[in-house]
């Protein structure tokens, strides 16, 4: 069994992007842990930021608990994440309370702020995890540097509208109606996404990527990954290994 810790900004980021992969780990047996720095608490005109946080906490843990995995928040504000020494710490302490062997976050250059500091912050944290003088709460120093990855940014564009290719893919055909149902108990956002974003059918907007992506490598639907290998971090393909069949590590062709 893989502990593994999917990360992202804000709930419903993560059921966008690659909860069709954590539902293949999850059915394997691996344990499966699901956590935003935010609770999109600024996503509503018509609650309070209280109210929304709530609510939105409450939709993310009921998605995480269909995998049978658990939910965090970090508490961060919504549009209020950066990357600085005590966001650091903060992330670097909740890496080590988690003490995962993979890491799966957002992707480094995406149309968010949120998700951009996110990145940094985890693909950061996952490093100073396992520097024990790096202080940080009660939890322990992690042994190692966990294995990192990063998702597609939402779109598979950065902000100037530039692609950003994966590095491989994953068959999601098979759990793809479970990915679609995380996604739907975040009914909360319906109306703010197609007011802020001008989206009127997430879920559709969601298949619609998913589809895309998979077209990119031969497939029905598949989620993008990238391995992030820079000095320090582990480069042996375990995210590649635990999915097995469902690896898809070359693209057809560019669109």
């Amino acid at each position: 069994m893989t502990r593994i810790l999917a990360i992202h900004a804000h709930p419903d980021d993560i059921e966008n992007l690659s909860a069709g992969t954590l539902a293949l780990l999850a059915r394997a047996g691996h344990a499966v842990t699901i956590a935003t720095l935010t609770a999109g608490d600024c996503g509503s005109t018509k609650r309070t930021r209280e109210e929304t946080a709530r609510i939105r906490k409450a939709e993310a843990a009921k998605a995480a608990a269909m995998i049978g995995a658990d939910y965090h928040c970090l508490d961060f504000g919504d549009l209020c994440v950066f990357n600085d020494d005590a966001s650091r710490r903060r992330v670097t302490e909740f890496l080590r309370s988690v003490r995962p062997e993979l890491v799966i976050a957002a992707a480094p250059a995406d149309y968010h702020p949120d998700h951009e500091a996110a990145s940094v912050l985890v693909r950061d944290g996952c490093f100073a995890a396992s520097v024990a003088r790096y202080e940080t709460g009660p939890s322990e120093p992690l042994g190692a540097v966990p294995h990192l990855y990063f998702m597609d940014p939402i779109g598979g564009r950065n902000r100037e509208g530039k692609r950003i290719a994966p590095g491989f893919a994953v068959d999601v055909a098979d759990v793809f109606e479970i990915k679609r149902k995380m996604l739907a108990v975040h009914e909360s956002q319906v109306a703010w996404i197609a007011a802020q974003h001008g989206v009127a059918d997430p879920l559709a907007a969601m298949e619609a990527w998913t589809r895309r992506r998979g077209s990119d490598f031969g497939v029905a639907l598949a989620e993008g990954f990238r391995h992030y290998r820079n000095e320090g971090y582990p480069r042996t393909a375990l995210l590649q290994g635990l999915v097995g069949e469902n690896l898809r590590d070359s693209a057809i062709g560019a669109h």
